[in-house]
């Protein structure tokens, strides 16, 4: 009760005000949308802060289960984006990767990068993944809006990247996670398939699913992307160096622990996650079962966000959406089925753009942003208290 007030007093307001008035201000894009991210990831370390330092005595009694000295760098002001599976990143960042661990469920780019800037800063691991994630937000958030502009209007696109900015687990696009890196990738990978580059859009695939298995979800959107364009024979070759590039992966798990498949086991032994044979509908079932009600309305939620962006911008983004939906669907965690989705709903940003598309009055945009970022507050102070999000 005490974080849900906070956030509603404190945070929520704040957050939104300050970002709307960057929309409402400021019309040159993407100049805007790097504006946008830089004011919404500073509210929202606002709102961390004053969790810290109004909630101190209320910091989750067991978090000694789960923190570890390489998330205390530079004290609480930066380390507070350092939770969870941060560890895990920075600890490949430092070292590389070990088995028996839950290391290789860490797809290497993003360590990679934060372990090359941290040792130029001076081992600060943590400075260097959360500059990474920053940088990699801020360049997402504008090559967002070069894709969004042209189908939802300049209007529509800064609304869409507000509804990401304050989505509840966007905080994660400022974090020691690979979330930031990601979306810059997967977006990245649209934008030069939409201008027929896909020599460039497979290599930004291949780099995607470096960073994450979710890179998945691109493939089939790449492939309808080529099929539908003037030189489709060798579009599709050039998406193909997708899942080349992803076969460094293994190939370097094998050669450092001699496990090639070590991320598909670290997967199954850790988060205890399993391929449904029901697909999708074993994921819903499960969820049903275990009346995860929060994650099954998210579930359905972006399911139908995907349609709508299926039918308004095209079959790309539709597949995109679902897909991303469908993978954690899919492959059920018996820990908690639905693990881990409100975090993996932040990439899917077709979602986004079918959200600005549907609220086109200012009433409603304000209505929903508001939602958002009441979500948002609360999952701040969750996460900077120790408590676990998503």
């Amino acid at each position: 009760m005490v974080v849900r007030a906070l956030a509603a007093r404190a945070g929520a307001p704040l957050a939104l005000r300050v970002i709307v008035s960057r929309v409402d201000d400021d019309r040159r894009s993407p100049a805007a949308a790097l504006r946008l991210f830089l004011w919404s990831r500073l509210a929202i370390w606002a709102v961390a802060l004053a969790a810290l330092a109004l909630l101190d005595g209320s910091l989750n009694p067991q978090r000694g289960r789960w923190d570890s000295p390489r998330l205390h760098e530079l004290g609480r002001a930066v380390d507070v984006w350092a939770r969870w599976d941060s560890d895990w990143f920075l600890r490949i960042a430092e070292r590389g990767y070990s088995w028996p661990s839950s290391t290789p469920a860490f797809f290497p780019l993003y360590p990679l990068l934060t372990g090359a800037l941290g040792r130029v800063l001076l081992d600060h691991y943590v400075l260097a993944g959360l500059l990474v994630s920053l940088a990699a937000g801020a360049a997402a958030f504008a090559a967002l809006y070069r894709l969004a502009a042209p189908l939802l209007g300049g209007d529509g696109a800064r609304w869409m990247l507000v509804y990401l900015a304050v989505f509840p687990t966007s905080f994660f696009l400022g974090a020691v996670y690979s979330e930031s890196l990601f979306l810059l990738l997967a977006v990245a990978s649209f934008l030069a398939a939409e201008r027929g580059r896909f020599a460039y859009a497979g290599v930004a695939a291949g780099l995607a699913l470096l960073t994450r298995s979710a890179g998945v979800a691109l493939l089939p959107a790449l492939v309808v992307f080529a099929w539908r364009s003037g030189r489709r024979r060798r579009a599709l070759a050039a998406i193909a160096v997708a899942p080349l590039l992803f076969g460094l992966y293994p190939l370097v798990l094998g050669l450092w622990i001699g496990r090639p498949l070590a991320f598909v086991d670290a997967q199954q032994v850790v988060w205890e996650r399993r391929l449904s044979p029901a697909g999708p509908v074993g994921g819903i079932a499960a969820a049903v079962e275990a009346v995860e009600l929060r994650d099954l309305s998210l579930a359905f939620a972006l399911v139908a966000l995907g349609v709508v962006a299926w039918r308004r911008f095209g079959a790309p983004y539709g597949l995109y959406a679902l897909v991303s939906v469908a993978l954690p669907l899919s492959f059920v965690s018996d820990r908690v089925p639905l693990l881990s989705l409100q975090r993996f709903a932040v990439v899917v940003f077709p979602a986004f753009m079918a959200l600005a598309h549907l609220t086109r009055s200012r009433r409603s945009r304000l209505v929903t942003a508001a939602v958002l970022a009441a979500g948002l507050a609360f999952y701040v102070v969750r996460w900077a208290l120790w408590y676990w999000v998503a």
